[in-house]
């Protein structure tokens, strides 16, 4: 269950504090990784929109 939680907060975390660094700085790309397996991508498309990859891994 910790696990499970851990890709919530890794995905809250993107969608929201992330995101919204990423729309202040006024970026066209970014990666993001935490040293625990856990990586994003953010590019700005033509529309202004914001396309957002991520993963998350997780230790067995």
């Amino acid at each position: 269950m910790e696990e499970e939680n851990r890709k919530v907060n890794w995905a809250g975390f993107v969608e929201t504090t992330i995101v919204n660094f990423f729309q202040e700085h006024n970026l066209e790309k970014l990666l993001v990784e935490d040293g625990m397996g856990n990586k994003a991508k953010l590019t700005r498309q033509k529309e202004n929109s914001i396309r957002a990859e991520y993963t998350s891994t997780t230790t067995l």
